[in-house]
């Protein structure tokens, strides 16, 4: 007959083996590697942000995926004092770093950033909550000073 006891820790030893192996929902996450959600095969570049008085921040709105890890640029042009604010964005997404003049950053928190000058940041992040968020220019009422970010 078999020892109580004996099953016990063979269950447990092997419920988390168990539980990696069905862990192949999304074929998309296989391989992610030893880095987990930071591996260079969830990593995708988003177009840069702009900051200049008068002109469109982006291009496009963002569509986003819950878990992917994201880089993108900030670029001031230096013709105004511009900043850009985004709260919930900040706080619906860990950010990994923030990277200017080849300084790494690892806030725990951010609510906006300010350009007094020309310059340039990136921002890493990983899209944590679904929903929809935006970034935009403090004060300015035009749908061109603001990003529409959607996190699926």
């Amino acid at each position: 007959m078999l020892n109580p006891r004996l099953f016990a820790a063979a269950l447990c030893l092997a419920l988390p083996a168990a539980a990696l192996a069905g862990d192949d929902d999304d074929p998309g996450r296989a391989g992610l590697g030893l880095a987990g959600l930071l591996s260079a095969s969830n990593k995708e570049d988003l177009p840069p942000i702009i900051l200049s008085a008068g002109m469109p921040l982006a291009e496009a709105p963002w569509v986003l995926k819950s878990g992917t890890y994201y880089e993108f640029e900030i670029q001031g042009d230096g013709s105004q004092e511009l900043a850009l604010t985004g709260a919930e964005f900040f706080r619906a997404v860990w950010i990994d770093e923030i990277v200017v003049e080849g300084l790494e950053i690892r806030p725990l928190g951010l609510d906006s950033i300010e350009f007094d000058e020309a310059g340039e940041m990136e921002i890493g992040f990983i899209a944590l909550k679904p929903g929809n968020y935006h970034l935009k220019v403090p004060g300015s009422t035009g749908d061109t000073q603001r990003l529409e970010i959607t996190i699926q």
